[in-house]
Order: C-alpha cells, then structure tokens, then sequence
C-alpha cells in the first residue's frame, strides 16, 4: 500500500513537469480514448507559455525530470512502432549531456572500486571532459614500462543505481496501470518496454561488459584498414569504473577542422556507412549510438567509435534478413523482398505475397525515378515498417534498433558528403556478404552446420521421448482427475483480485486530485 502511494506521488510530479512544459502538445487527442481526453485537455491548461514546440517541450521536459527519464526518452527514440515516427524524431533531439560531479567524488567512486589509491592507479587524473546521464569520462595517465600513456577514464554516477531503481519502479507501476485500466494499449506493450529498459540500462550501469563489448569488436575489426575501436584497460576496469585508450581525433561533426587537416570527407562519408554494414552483416554486431559525438577521425585517418553502452546484435536469419532486402531494392526485385518477409516468419503466412510484393513497390518505385544522392536509405527502411505494420508484421525490437541506427549513420555520412550515393556506397557490402553466405560455398557451410544439428538431435532422442511419454502419462492423469485449486488459492485470488479494484479506484481518485490541484494553481497564477 505505502509503496503504491510512493510511485503515485513520484507519477504525479512526472505529469505535472510534462504538463508544465507543455510535452503534451504531442498528443493527437483524436487517437485517444473518450475517457482519457478531460486529462488531456486539464494537462493542456498549465502549460508553461513560451514551451517551445515538439522536441523542445518533450526533451525540457525529460531533462528536467533527470537522468533516469533522458534515457527513457533516448530509448523511446528507438522505438518508432510505438510512439510513432513523429515523436521519434523529436526525441532524437534529446541530448544525453547532464551535469558533471566533482573530480574528488569520481576519485573516491575509482578508489572504491578498484581497491587502491587513486595516485597507485593514475599517474595524473584531470577534470571531467564529458558528462552523461550514468557516467562521465575523464583524461588521466598512466604510467607503463614503455612510457606514459594516455588514457580516457569513464566513472559511473555515485548513487546512479538507486535513483534509477526508484525511477524505473514507478514506470513499471504505471505501465501495470495503463493496460490494466486501457486495455486497447496492450499492443503497443507498455510493461515490455520498461522492462527492456530496465535490462538495457542493468547492462550500460556494468562497465565490465561495456569493456567485453569494446574487446568483442575490436576482435571483429582487427583486419579493417578504415575503422578501429580504442583498446579497453582491464587492469584499471571494474564494474564502476572503464578505463580505456584515449582517441586524439576530431568529431565527425568539426567538418572545418576535418577539412584543415587535409582529411577526405568523401571517403569518411564512405567508410561511416560500409563499416556499420560491415558489423552489422559480416559480425552481427553493431554500434547502435552512432551519433557525431560518438565517432571520431583520427591522424591516420582512421575512423573510430567510442561509448559502447548501446550495442545492438543480429542473428544469421536477421542479417540475411537485412543483406536480401536491401538487394532486392537495389536489383528491383520486389517479389523476393516480399517472400523474404514471408520465409524469416515476420509476416504472418496468411497473407497474401502478391499483395505484399504491390505494397513493397509502392515504396521502391519511387527511388528509381530519383537520383542516387536523393535516395534515403533509412527513409526506406522506415517506409518499409509502416508498410509492414499493415500486413501485421511482427515487431523486432533488433531490426528496430538497426533502422533508427542507420537512420544516425545516414545522416552522419550525408553531412560529410551530401552527394553520397547510398546505393553505390553500400552494394559491394551488401553483395560481398550475399556472394559469401548465400553462395555456393555458403550453402555447403549451412548445410553442415544442419547435419550437426540433426546428429545432437539423434543423440538426444531417447531422453526427449522418455520425457515426452511422462508428460503424455502426466496429462491423461489430470484430463481424469481434474485441475483443483486448494480453499487457501482460491481465497488468495479472491483477495488479490479485491485488492487490485479498490487501489486502481484509490489511485483514480489521487490522479484527480493532483489534476485539479494543478489546474486551481495555474488559476491562481
């Protein structure tokens, strides 16, 4: 009960700070329920005057609200099949840039986890050089038996777990709120997105596996001429605290300073899209923040990436998937970009392939009338998920994530060279993998790897049908007897149930309460 009128309270002040700066502007009120837009319109009324529009309302907001909610929102982003493309795009714009804590609180968060003085750690610590929602880096030295050496240190925000707990606790209860009491808001899978966010951030708050990651595609790219990762200290990495080779670059986005020192922007253009192809077909493993801030060139000309919190992996059947859909637009080849759908099972089989082949022309079409610099190849795979979305096409959360990426690294390329032709640039990749895995020799690497599976199978056999005449036995036995419920269950149910009624009343009747506490305030204003 206490903790109920806890994340209510917490839930409140997160609507009032939406409602204040106006975050409900973005709300179409003709897709809302009947009962649902008296709350809307109360919520319109205190909105701050001067909010701004779109982006700027909703990120105010969210900044305001503190780092548990950027991220959401940055996650929210990446999941256009449930707050639409609209808003998605308007969340793009939420900068993960937070205030910076002290030097002397990240030394004690370094000393803490490592065990050790900061002066036997770093032979010089300096001042924050970036700052984000769970950690901030810093530049520090160490000393080795060839030298000093540069290094970037990323500490993890003290008392960052908690408030997170907190903060993601009342999101799980509202979401338990909202398809309990709308239940026409299952489908967009409110409890499932919490969740995912919950794991998401569980993993970036580990520095350890940021390190893994770091290690894992360095692994992947070791024989790439244009792309490197910096190599992670493990040593001076622990859960709290990521230490790693210190990249001496320019960001992607000083084109001024890339073009004074002589670097060629049309092969960084190049090189940003065939490399994220690259990991993404040929590894099944790709950076998914590929944003301006996080990719750099370096004096070789090389490009690297940092912060690896976000990572996002495919599949074999996900990255054939990707590599057949996007060869199917450049060879305009319709009726295979269709079957695929139908053959990975994304798109229920009771449909019709004809049907689906005329809406995929519908988008590729288009393209063939225009020129090659005026083609998006995000803006396709976009086109290509709404269309989707008709023909019930089940949503993967990683085939989301690899649009709204490509979606970043389009616009990084293009901002480097504005004539980028993506088709050009991403068919070697695209019919290399292709060539590799759907060729000749591919089909004898997956016949094989079929025959070892049916050979486990074989092996297993007599266990599987022992179990499964267990269960056989198990189920006649409760088909004869029946399914009982003990006295105590059934009292339980019913308790839980009434429970469950009288707080979804009580929370009614607090939400009101706080709505039209506000509104008498913003009257008296």
């Amino acid at each position: 009960m206490l903790t109920s009128i806890v994340h209510l309270i917490r839930l409140a002040r997160v609507g009032f700070v939406l409602a204040r700066e106006g975050a409900f502007a973005l709300v179409d009120p003709a897709e809302l329920p009947p009962a649902a837009k008296p709350a809307l319109w109360a919520a319109r009324l205190i909105e701050r005057p001067g909010a701004g529009d779109g982006a700027e309302r909703l990120a105010a907001a969210l900044t305001r609200l503190g780092p548990s909610y950027v991220k959401f929102g940055q996650f929210l982003a990446t999941r256009p099949d449930v707050v639409g493309v609209r808003v998605a795009r308007d969340l793009e714009a939420l900068q993960d840039r937070m205030p910076a804590f002290g030097r002397a609180e990240a030394a004690k968060v370094i000393e803490a986890s490592i065990g050790q003085p900061l002066s036997s750690v770093f032979a010089a610590f300096g001042e924050p050089v970036a700052a984000a929602s769970i950690a901030q880096v810093h530049r520090a030295t160490v000393r080795t038996a060839a030298g000093d050496r540069e290094v970037a240190v990323k500490v993890l925000r003290p008392g960052v777990r908690v408030r997170f707990r907190k903060d993601l606790r009342a999101m799980a209860f509202a979401a338990r709120a909202i398809e309990r009491m709308l239940p026409e808001t299952q489908r967009l899978k409110p409890i499932a997105i919490v969740e995912t966010l919950a794991r998401s951030v569980a993993m970036e708050m580990d520095l350890r596996l940021e390190a893994a990651a770091l290690s894992e595609m360095a692994e992947n790219t070791r024989d790439d001429s244009d792309f490197r990762v910096p190599a992670p200290d493990w040593e001076r990495t622990s859960r709290d605290v990521l230490t790693m080779e210190w990249i001496d670059g320019l960001p992607l986005n000083a084109l001024a300073a890339i073009e004074d020192a002589g670097y060629d922007r049309v092969a960084l253009g190049r090189s940003v899209i065939q490399s994220f192809l690259r990991h993404a077909l040929r590894d099944g493993f790709f950076h998914a923040d590929m944003h301006p801030g996080n990719l750099f060139v370096d004096r070789q000309g090389q490009l690297c990436a940092v912060d690896f919190g976000i990572m996002g992996r495919l599949g074999p059947k996900e990255r054939r998937f990707l590599a057949e859909i996007l060869l199917g637009f450049i060879t305009r080849n319709y009726r295979r970009v269709a079957e695929v759908h139908f053959e990975a099972g994304y798109v229920p089989g009771h449909h019709s392939v004809d049907d689906f082949a005329q809406a995929i022309r519908a988008i590729g079409e288009p393209i063939h009338d225009r020129t090659a610099d005026q083609i998006s190849m995000a803006k396709l795979l976009t086109l290509l998920f709404e269309i989707t979305g008709i023909f019930d096409m089940t949503t993967r959360t990683e085939l989301v994530m690899l649009q709204k990426t490509m979606v970043v690294v389009e616009g990084v390329a293009r901002n480097l060279d504005p004539r980028l032709d993506m088709w050009r640039t991403s068919e070697p990749v695209v019919r290399e993998w292709i060539e590799r895995n759907l060729g000749p020799l591919g089909r004898i690497e997956e016949a094989g790897r079929g025959a070892m599976s049916y050979a486990s199978l074989f092996g297993h056999l007599p266990t599987l049908v022992n179990r499964a005449e267990r269960l056989v036995l198990d189920l006649e036995d409760a088909t004869r007897r029946g399914f009982r419920l003990a006295p105590e269950s059934l009292e339980g149910i019913g308790r839980a149930e009434a429970d469950r009624n009288r707080w979804s009343t009580v929370a009614l009747w607090i939400i009101a309460i706080c709505v039209f506490a506000a509104t008498m305030r913003m009257l008296s204003w």
